[in-house]
């Protein structure tokens, strides 16, 4: 089967969330189990070329429709940890890619809109004629549109599209515009049971648009899919799920184990697992030598996460206040767009500069993290939603007990270490459910008590969670399983 996978990132030249790892894990998953996949990128400025294998021209004068206009793009592909990805790269005065970065612009929807036709127009040109095209988030969301309104009667017609919802918190929602800009008749798409944002009728929903033209329709865990449903998680498009029920469902992410698994990490000092539990101690010494901790008895709390709204940052610096106060170490790994939460975790990190105990590095930095994962003993996710989280399962490898809100895929993969109901050998976290302070510091408290008294439960809690699979293996064949389903329709 040829599968196109069309997004936005891809790790690890292309990151800047989580997205990325999906794309990149599931796609080298699905080519181990004998799947034809290649990557559809933008040909970002920011990309890391030296990650990137020897590039090649595919197609040098691609013409891509842009209103009443015709903009020239160059084509390129390379291998990416034996990925096959193609790179697009527009010719234009509105430099669409050549913008230091992967999201953050005010034009973001025009970008990607022109990236999702400029795909389209590739694969028509090049005689690509991919059996399945994944799609992923609002970014992409125009092309079932595309494929669907112009494309099938050009010769794409025996593609079938999978859309999977990353995070509904983000949607397109845009101008009718944007929908000229691509070559799509307002009139025909600005209707309920189309494109039209259920909010504001004169605004296109770019997400749900994707919805309703694609084959299939998944988000990032099973409890996300409900919430997304029948919350208000699901930001507005609650009925527009629901009325799409049918071929709509929840795949829990994966990690993928070579890059995330302490027993072949290159980015650590000493390799460790469940069986060689002793290394994390190497491990810890090293993390606390890096950020000039003091060398002490404590456990260290860790935070690795995007600091906005979403991870719930007002908990966060609630944490690392309480986890202090309880004797811990603190160690922060994230960086804030929003620049009223960088200033306030910049006023946070001057503050406690001087503390041994505390170390706030605000920066995105991937090979840092490994440390961050390889040292620490808990880590703090307090998410106010979280459609999947990568990061409470790349903890568990790491011997990193979760402190996390029981929402979302957190919920689907975190397991209380007192009130669950499943067999010990199955806990590996704690869990709380109101988004207060309270709550919170009741469950670090449960977290710390144990590391503290019971050193011995802690330790299998830590076990249980590193002989957790959250491997791609699963997810894959449940995508497998879509692939499927949707190409008999």
């Amino acid at each position: 089967m040829y599968i196109a996978m069309v997004s936005a990132e891809c790790a690890p030249i292309a990151k800047a969330g989580g997205l990325g790892d999906v794309v990149h894990g599931l796609s080298r998953e699905l080519m181990a189990v004998g799947e034809d996949v290649e990557v559809f990128l933008p040909g970002y400025d920011s990309l890391r070329f030296d990650l990137i294998g020897a590039r090649r021209e595919v197609v040098g004068d691609l013409q891509v429709a842009y209103f009443d206009q015709s903009i020239p793009c160059r084509v390129e592909s390379a291998l990416v940890d034996d990925l096959n990805c193609y790179f697009i790269e527009s010719e234009s005065p509105h430099r669409f890619f050549q913008r230091g970065r992967i999201y953050g612009e005010a034009d973001d929807a025009d970008r990607f809109a022109f990236f999702c036709r400029a795909v389209l127009e590739f694969m028509l040109r090049s005689g690509k004629r991919p059996d399945i095209i994944h799609c992923h988030d609002w970014q992409t969301a125009l092309v079932p549109v595309l494929l669907y309104e112009r494309y099938t009667d050009l010769g794409l017609g025996g593609s079938r599209v999978c859309y999977s919802l990353h995070n509904v918190g983000y949607q397109g929602v845009v101008g009718a515009s944007i929908l000229l800009q691509v070559g799509l008749d307002p009139d025909r798409l600005m209707v309920p049971d189309r494109l039209q944002d259920p909010g504001n009728p004169r605004l296109v929903n770019l997400m749900k648009g994707g919805i309703v033209f694609s084959n299939f329709v998944n988000t990032v865990s099973p409890r996300y899919a409900w919430e997304i449903q029948h919350t208000d998680q699901g930001m507005g498009l609650q009925g527009v799920l629901r009325t799409h029920d049918r071929k709509f469902g929840g795949v829990l992410n994966g990690i993928d184990y070579r890059v995330w698994n302490p027993e072949t990490d290159t980015h650590i000092p000493e390799p460790f697992g469940p069986d060689r539990l002793p290394g994390k101690a190497v491990n810890k010494r090293a993390l606390r030598r890096r950020l000039r901790l003091a060398e002490a008895a404590k456990p260290i709390v860790a935070v690795v996460s995007r600091l906005d709204y979403q991870k719930g940052v007002h908990l966060l610096r609630f944490g690392v206040d309480y986890a202090m106060a309880q004797g811990c170490q603190v160690a922060l790994l994230g960086a804030a767009l929003d620049p009223e939460v960088a200033e306030q975790f910049r006023r946070m990190q001057e503050q406690t500069a001087a503390n041994p105990d505390c170390r706030l590095v605000l920066a995105y930095d991937e090979e840092l993290s490994h440390l961050f994962y390889a040292g620490a003993d808990m880590i703090l996710i307090p998410s106010i939603y979280e459609p999947c989280g990568l990061t409470q399962m790349i903890s568990m490898k790491y011997g990193v007990v979760p402190v996390a809100r029981r929402v979302g895929g957190l919920a689907d993969t975190v397991f209380d270490a007192n009130y669950s109901d499943r067999p010990f050998e199955e806990r590996n976290g704690f869990l709380f459910d109101d988004l207060t302070e309270a709550a919170l510091g009741e469950a670090m408290e449960r977290a710390i008590g144990l590391w503290r008294h019971h050193p011995e439960y802690f330790r299998q809690l830590r076990i249980n969670g590193m002989h957790a699979d959250h491997s791609w293996s699963r997810p894959a064949r449940e995508y497998l399983d879509i692939y499927a389903h949707i190409r008999v329709q």
